[in-house]
C-alpha cells in the first residue's frame, strides 16, 4: 500500500473512531507496563537519584552561594528537576517507539484500519503518565529532605508547565524513534542534546557566575526558561518571562514536530 493510499485511508477515519482507537492503544500500552514493570523502574528511581545526589554532593557549596547552605539549595533545585522530568521521559518515549518498531509491533498496527495518528498519540498519553508518577516520587523525596511547599497551585501550575512541555518534546524523539536505525543510537543522540540542555541552563545552578558565552547560552535555552518558571511558580519569584518562553517553545515544537512525526510514521518501510 502506497503512503499517498495509507494517508487518505486514515483521514477517512472519524474523528470517534480515532478516539476510540487511542483509547484501546493507551490500554495496550498499561497492560504491557503491568506485565513488564522493569519498564517503570526509570520512572521510579530516576527523581530518587537526582534529588539525592545533587541535594547531598552539591547542595552545600551551591547553596552557599545562594546564601543559606544546603536548606537554600533544596528551595532552589527541586523546581529544576521538576523541569528536567518531561525531557527525560521524551528520551523514554523515542527509545521504546523505536524498539516496538524493530519487532515488528508497528507493523502489526499500521497493516490495521486505525488512525495512524492514534499509535502516537497512545504513546505520549502513557508517557505522560509516567511522568505524573516521576513528578509524584519526586515531590515526595523532595519533601524528606527538606523542600517546603508553600504555594500548592503553584506547585501544580509548574507540574502543568512541565507536561505541556514534555510532551512537546516527545514529538521530537518519536520522530527520532522512527528515522534512526536502533534503539541504541535513539538513546545516544537523545544524550548528546539532553546533556548540554540540561547542564547548560539554571536548572542545577544560578547562571551568573558561568562564563559570557554560556550564560548567553542558557538565556535562548528552554529548560533555563521551563526551570525559573517552575521556580517562581513553587517557591515564588518572577514567572511570566520564563511562562510564555516555555509555552512559545511547546507550541512551536509541537506545531513543527508533530506532523512530521506522523508523515514519517505512515511513509516508513
Amino acid at each position: 500500500m502506497s503512503a499517498a493510499t495509507i494517508s487518505a485511508a486514515d483521514t477517512r477515519i472519524p474523528l470517534r473512531s480515532h478516539l476510540r482507537h487511542t483509547g484501546a492503544l493507551i490500554r495496550r500500552n498499561l497492560l504491557w507496563i503491568r506485565q513488564d514493570p522493569e519498564s517503570m523502574f526509570d520512572a521510579i528511581l530516576f527523581p530518587v537519584i537526582f534529588t539525592l545526589l545533587f541535594v547531598y554532593v552539591f547542595g552545600g557549596s551551591i547553596g552557599q552561594s545562594l546564601g543559606g547552605g544546603q536548606e537554600a539549595y533544596v528551595q532552589y533545585v527541586v523546581p529544576g528537576l521538576l523541569a528536567m522530568m518531561g525531557m527525560n521521559m521524551a528520551q523514554g518515549v523515542g527509545t521504546g517507539f523505536n524498539t516496538d518498531f524493530n519487532s515488528g509491533v508497528m507493523d502489526r498496527f499500521r497493516s490495521l484500519p486505525i488512525g495512524r495518528g492514534s499509535v502516537l498519540f497512545a504513546k505520549i498519553v502513557v508517557e505522560l503518565m509516567r511522568m505524573l508518577v516521576a513528578c509524584v516520587i519526586l515531590m515526595v523525596v523532595a519533601v524528606l529532605v527538606g523542600f517546603d511547599i508553600t504555594h500548592w497551585p503553584g506547585l501544580f501550575a509548574a507540574v502543568g508547565l512541565a507536561t505541556v512541555f514534555g510532551s512537546a518534546l516527545m514529538w521530537v524523539f518519536l520522530t527520532l524513534g522512527v528515522v534512526m536505525k536502533s534503539a541504541q543510537s535513539v538513546q545516544a543522540m537523545g544524550f548528546l542534546v539532553l546533556m548540554p540542555l540540561q547542564f547548560g541552563s539554571s536548572i542545577f545552578a544560578p547562571t551568573a557566575s558561568m562564563p559570557g558565552w554560556l550564560q548567553n547560552f542558557t538565556e535562548y535555552n528552554p529548560l533555563s526558561s521551563l526551570a525559573d518558571a517552575a521556580r517562581g511558580l513553587m517557591v515564588g519569584g518572577p514567572v511570566a518571562h520564563g511562562l510564555w518562553v516555555t509555552l512559545a517553545w511547546s507550541v512551536g515544537l509541537t506545531a513543527v514536530m508533530a506532523p512530521v512525526a506522523i508523515h514519517k510514521f505512515r511513509t516508513k518501510n
